[in-house]
């Protein structure tokens, strides 16, 4: 067994925007697959921080374990009985883990993407980094994110000096642009990936585990209602202390509420259920691919996560919403990003309309109207219209501008929009406009292919 000593942290290091992965504290613990699994147990004891243990066989790399999937594992009923005292070649063949590998020299924002790419039940595992001389080391996901974290603040620090001093050539502010809008999709992505893993987790799993016994309870108290209805049949005088009992539980209001309460039970399992998948749906997280999709199911995600913000509960003023969606075929498209679109574009429309009722102007019926046609046989059209106050010809102009932002500072970044723009247009080769008349409201118009050529 190889070891090393005690780990330095991300935030320890003096990042680079173009740092690499190599340059991030590695774990490199190994040991061969012929020791017993109770030697990867002593370890794991010992270095409580470790992530994985890298294994080997005749002193050559073989592959990973990390720590959760051991340990969840090794909880399991008769597993520590079955494997504690085998070699640890029989546990790697049974778990055959799924491992990302990602090259030494690769940088740490390029690197942050594809980690964030993996399915949620993937996304925290260490990742294995091969070094240029061909070694192999474990990089905690942590670690990757905190120096992301680090590139980011970095690369909003340079952009500050680079907007004071006026100095950067126009290519250099551009890479400097495209490197922050990567780092803020890796944040958006990577909080999306925490919501997702922690719901299906925490709350999908025991949901199941309800809803699967709602079934078999519903079956008992009905077989039990129909006992106690055949005991008044045939038995309609019971003793006085039944009666008693009876009369103590209202015993026919239970036999009619509690089939109105295993339904209400039910129906709440099935909310959950929905919620759980619009999440899913909305951050699309495991398809890092062109997928076949239902526009109208992302949508429909994306305005389900914003329902709270249409009713202002300060002054107990709501936003209408006005779906008329045409028929629509399956489009070829990246769902998430365009999730993200939406997301953006509908969240703009949602401040507008918040800040005219905050200020207590005068607004009737504050509206957001979605509607959806197939223009031809090859395109799509997604209209998002708000009765708002509109946006000026002077700022209309520069409204797809990167870090081009109208709001106060700390609100927004001006990316919103002009990620937006590169998603339909570089990523999808389909069209974004804004029509706006000031004073009247604002509508943005997306045109997507059906299928890409």
């Amino acid at each position: 067994m190889l070891a090393m000593g005690s780990m330095t942290s991300a935030n320890e290091l003096n990042l680079r925007l173009e740092s690499t992965l190599q340059e991030l504290p590695l774990w490199n613990i190994q040991i061969s697959l012929e020791s017993p699994v109770n030697e990867l147990t002593k370890v794991f004891q010992q270095e409580p921080l470790l992530p994985g243990i890298i294994l080997t066989k005749n002193n050559s790399y073989e592959g990973m374990l990390s720590r959760p999937k051991f340990f969840e594992h090794m909880s399991r009923p008769y597993s520590f009985g079955l494997f504690s005292k085998r070699p640890i070649q029989h546990l790697y063949n049974f778990l055959r883990p799924e491992l990302c590998t990602l090259l030494g020299d690769m940088p740490i924002v390029e690197a942050t993407q594809k980690a964030l790419a993996r399915s949620p039940k993937l996304i925290y595992e260490p990742i294995i980094v091969v070094t240029e001389s061909g070694n192999h080391g474990l990089l905690d996901f942590h670690q990757l994110l905190l120096a992301n974290t680090k590139i980011h603040a970095l690369t909003l620090s340079q952009l500050q000096r680079v907007e004071e001093q006026s100095k950067v050539a126009k290519a250099g502010f551009h890479n400097l642009q495209h490197n922050y809008s990567r780092l803020l999709q890796n944040e958006k992505m990577a909080a999306l990936g925490q919501l997702v893993a922690g719901v299906a987790h925490e709350i999908n799993n025991p949901v199941n585990f309800i809803s699967g016994n709602l079934v078999h309870a519903k079956e008992y108290s009905h077989k039990l209602l129909k006992l106690i209805s055949l005991y008044h049949q045939y038995y309609p005088q019971p003793v006085a202390e039944i009666q008693t009992e009876s009369g103590q539980i209202d015993l026919d209001f239970l036999t009619a509420d509690l089939p109105k309460l295993l339904n209400s039970m039910e129906i709440g399992c099935d909310r959950i259920e929905q919620i759980v998948r619009s999440l899913k749906n909305f951050s699309r997280l495991d398809e890092a691919k062109k997928k076949t999709v239902d526009i109208h199911e992302g949508i429909d995600s994306t305005l389900l996560i914003l329902q709270s913000r249409l009713k202002n509960h300060k002054i107990s003023e709501s936003i209408t919403l006005v779906k008329e969606y045409g028929t629509l075929p399956l489009v070829e498209c990246y769902p998430g990003l365009l999730n993200q679109v939406f997301m953006n574009i509908l969240s703009n429309a949602i401040d507008a309309l918040e800040e005219l009722m905050i200020k207590g102007k005068k607004h009737t019926n504050p509206v957001i109207k979605i509607c959806t046609q197939l223009i031809s046989k090859k395109c799509i059209e997604i209209r998002i219209t708000d009765n708002g106050t509109g946006i000026p010809e002077n700022v209309k102009n520069r409204l797809f501008d990167p870090f081009f932002t109208t709001k106060p500072v700390g609100k927004g970044t001006g990316l919103g929009l002009s990620i937006s723009y590169q998603i339909v247009v570089e990523k999808h080769g389909g069209q974004l406009h804004c029509v706006s008349t000031f004073g009247k409201g604002t509508e943005f118009i997306i045109k997507i292919p059906v299928a890409k050529d």
